[in-house]
């Protein structure tokens, strides 16, 4: 996570598993009124997340934010696709870069720094299955390891 990163609201535990993370990138979100409240609710999915970059701007997609629930006429939908703040050099650098075959960005976090929403954005390259088994042997060897050196040192 980047130094001085706020409250971390919600995280892409899955991103890690299917994806090697090649570069991260901070962005600003663009919300509407009632979503930065149920995002400080906590109520945000970032499982299917994306972002596409359209037009020279980058946007974030298929990311759930659940209505607000005192909001009534005033929610918004909770699937809509939300703009992202960079610097044009780094959408540039993103376009790039996703251009290779089996790239793309998808969201690793999202949390409230100095009272702005940000987004933790990953480019990513699938993993294959083999790679995905070969880091859990790796995981469960290296947390076995672990454990019979804290053994020892009893």
């Amino acid at each position: 996570m980047p130094k001085g990163d706020g409250n971390l609201i919600a995280q892409n535990r899955k991103a890690s598993h299917d994806y090697a993370i090649l570069e991260t990138f901070e962005a600003g979100i663009v919300l509407k009124g009632t979503e930065i409240k149920s995002i400080r609710q906590r109520k945000i999915n970032l499982k299917d997340g994306f972002a596409r970059v359209r037009d020279g701007e980058l946007y974030l997609m298929n990311v759930h934010i659940s209505p607000y629930e005192q909001g009534n006429i005033f929610n918004h939908d909770p699937l809509r696709t939300r703009k992202l703040l960079l610097h044009k050099k780094q959408i540039m650098k993103i376009n790039n870069e996703m251009k290779n075959t089996g790239i793309t960005l998808i969201p690793l976090k999202v949390y409230i720094k100095d009272g702005f929403a940000k987004v933790l954005l990953g480019l990513a390259k699938g993993k294959k299955q083999y790679d995905k088994r070969e880091d859990l042997k790796r995981k469960d060897m290296n947390r076995e390891i672990n454990r019979m050196m804290r053994e020892r040192q009893k």
